[in-house]
């Protein structure tokens, strides 16, 4: 008995080793091949860096504030009750239903230095609205905004209410329920929202083509380099790293839904 538990550890052993090894080498080979494949593709950074560090930033900012106002949007429309609560979330999910180009367009009208109110969000920024890295952020926000809004509102109305109650017989006020309650809890859903809005701000084109232009080193992001280098090498290397930023997302939306779960 004592000598088939010996054999059954050894093998076992063995195993463990075997597929170690399997691993390692399965990672090397693994490394090595995508080392190769690689090295055609950092040769073209050089082209690529410009768009790729544009969109990172304007994808973080526009998140950011699609985020801080998503948020209170989506909460606003969880737990309160006011005329034009419905026409305010039909207002918000628009850029999910209208084409790009067409967002693009309006935004374009309004913030325009010739219009009214682009005239005056002109003068009290300083410089203009479009045409700029800042057209860039503005039409990002607005293409992840109701992203945000959405997945905010609908996990905000999933906290339960006894415990939003509990903390107010604590002597809580509602501001401090909000958010040392309330959007803790609700803090997957939102966090679910925020990156898929981030995933919407990086791959935006449209509108952004329409507010901020294609200027090379100013406004040119990576959606747009794509198809300014579609007949060209690096278009490879700026597809690569649009597909990686798209799987990283996806991989992150599904971790916070698992953990949710």
């Amino acid at each position: 008995m004592k000598r088939g538990h010996n054999i059954a550890r050894l093998f076992g052993g063995r195993r463990k080793i075997i597929a170690i090894v399997v691993a390692v080498l399965g990672g090397l080979g693994l490394g090595f091949g995508v080392a190769r494949l690689m090295a055609g593709y950092i040769a073209y950074w050089g082209v690529v860096s410009g768009p790729f560090l544009l969109t990172l930033r304007v994808a973080s900012v526009a998140t950011v504030i699609a985020g801080i106002t998503g948020v209170a949007t989506g909460y606003l429309l969880a737990k309160g009750h006011f005329p034009g609560r419905d026409l305010l979330e039909t207002v918000g999910s628009l850029p999910i239903i209208l084409p790009p180009t067409v967002m693009g367009f309006y935004l374009l009208e309004v913030l325009s230095p010739g219009t009214r109110v682009g005239g005056f969000l002109t003068r009290v920024v300083g410089h203009d609205l479009v045409y700029n890295a800042t057209g860039c952020i503005i039409a990002a926000t607005v293409a992840a905004f109701p992203f945000c809004l959405r997945a905010a509102r609908t996990a905000i109305e999933g906290v339960d209410p006894t415990l939003e109650q509990a903390a107010r017989t604590m002597g809580l006020p509602n501001w401090r329920v909000a958010l040392q309650v309330t959007i803790p809890l609700a803090r997957r859903g939102i966090a679910a929202g925020l990156t898929i809005g981030c995933a919407r701000a990086l791959g935006e084109y449209g509108a952004t083509l329409m507010v901020g232009g294609d200027i090379n080193g100013k406004t040119r992001t990576l959606s747009l380099a794509i198809l300014d280098s579609f007949t060209t090498p690096e278009r490879n290397t700026m597809l690569l790293i649009l597909v990686l930023m798209a799987v990283a997302v996806m991989i992150g939306v599904g971790l916070l839904g698992r953990s949710r779960a």
